[in-house]
């Protein structure tokens, strides 16, 4: 009977904003994002800006960054699920990309800046990028109670969507004042501070799996897993889809914009930046979109209004404030979408996923979805080549629109709430 009373019971955790390891976790990634998205659009401009980059050279420059995912997500998985220091992992790809994005403006300083090194230091980043993102999911676990996954979810996408906002402004002013490669110091210090947080979260990771099996049989399981599954199957089918194309798009969209439009970096990047308040729209009704017409049809909706407002930039015209106004209106609807995708797919993968695989699954998810992007961006760079880069835009927009194809046959759309799996 002294274990049915509630002295036995386990103490419900505390409101999710009243959790110091999550507050902590949920800073660091907050800062981390920011940076992203100033070097997101620094990054290119200093191609573009001070090394008269071609179409061909930016889509070099996004694959370089891209690869990695391609190359090392999927043996990332199993080392660091064998790791027992994982948010230790993440703290030094905090600094080894903060001590990378410096070497930019100091080369600059000696005119030494040239386009191996822009492809080399891209490169390390998003090695750092894979390290970071895949030893986050076990440290996520940690953090933040089952009860709270879809509400952290949902917090940490409206981090993102604020960073969508202020990253671009803010990058698009410093770019007019400080130009392009001094601007990357923003972003070395913006891992400085997510590493300073990360060193002060206090929290028990998963356990270590000692299964004995190797590397490829731990591989093989993982992939088995997510393409057996017919949710995360149709997920990441879709996501993989609107990715490739969305790349196609992105990685020449800069330099359309400054060379094709003629828009200026302070008016591109606030035209991001008020565009993206969308984000913080679509995250903060995502998980009341869950509720209304449930969690399938949320990532349905998300999958569509993702790419579909894209379309705006390729028939963009008009004054620097007319193409301001559209490119803005492109994104702000493009962000709720991916908001309203991203929250919606990501808590309906976690709850599908087992503890002792959590870490393979993620670095497979990764493989694939990430691994498709540097593809999209050399595609990107020899349409635009070949084709011209408002065609190649086209090809962007109308095939990222073909995801949906992945989630009309799969049980997603008819899909209300999400079974934990065992």
């Amino acid at each position: 009977l002294a274990d049915e009373t509630p002295a036995a019971a386990a103490p419900e955790p505390p409101p999710l904003l009243r959790q110091p390891e999550f507050l902590k976790l949920w800073a660091a990634q907050s800062i981390s994002q920011l940076g992203d998205q100033v070097t997101l659009l620094a990054l290119p401009l200093v191609a573009v800006l001070t090394l008269d980059a071609s179409a061909a050279q930016m889509g070099f420059l996004v694959a370089a960054e891209l690869l990695p995912h391609l190359f090392f997500s999927l043996l990332a998985g199993v080392w660091i699920e064998r790791s027992q220091r994982r948010r230790h992992l993440m703290i030094v790809a905090d600094v080894g990309r903060a001590v990378l994005l410096a070497s930019v403006p100091i080369a600059y300083a000696f005119d030494a800046l040239t386009f191996p090194q822009l492809y080399a230091v891209a490169f390390a980043v998003g090695t750092f990028a894979v390290m970071f993102d895949v030893s986050w999911s076990t440290l996520f676990i940690a953090v933040v109670p089952r009860r709270d996954v879809v509400d952290a979810n949902s917090k940490m996408s409206l981090s993102r969507a604020i960073s969508f906002v202020a990253g671009p402004s803010v990058a698009g002013f410093l770019v007019q004042v400080l130009t392009a490669p001094v601007t990357l110091l923003v972003d070395a210090v913006s891992y400085v501070g997510s590493a300073l947080f990360l060193t002060r979260i206090r929290a028990q990771e998963p356990p270590v799996e000692r299964d004995g099996n190797g590397v490829l049989r731990n591989l093989r399981e993982g992939m088995r897993f997510v393409l057996r599954d017919e949710l995360i199957r149709a997920d990441l089918g879709c996501a993989a889809t609107i990715n490739l194309f969305n790349f196609v798009f992105h990685a020449i969209f800069v330099l359309y914009a400054t060379r094709e439009l003629g828009v200026s970096p302070g008016t591109l990047g606030l035209a991001l930046g008020a565009g993206a308040v969308g984000g913080i729209i679509g995250a903060l009704v995502a998980p009341r979109l869950e509720q209304t017409i449930g969690i399938g049809r949320s990532v349905v909706l998300g999958s569509v209004l993702f790419p579909a407002p894209l379309l705006l930039v390729p028939i963009a015209s008009g004054s620097e404030l007319q193409l301001g106004l559209l490119l803005g209106a492109a994104e702000f609807f493009s962000s709720v979408g991916v908001m309203i995708f991203d929250v919606s797919a990501a808590s309906m993968t976690f709850l599908r996923t087992p503890d002792r695989i959590r870490a393979r699954t993620a670095g497979t998810f990764r493989f694939v979805n990430y691994g498709i992007r540097p593809i999209g961006a050399l595609l990107g760079g020899a349409f635009g080549t070949a084709l011209g880069l408002q065609t190649a835009l086209w090809i962007g927009v109308l095939g990222a629109l073909l995801g949906v194809v992945w989630l009309v046959f799969s049980p997603i759309p008819r899909l209300r709430e999400v079974a934990e799996a065992a």
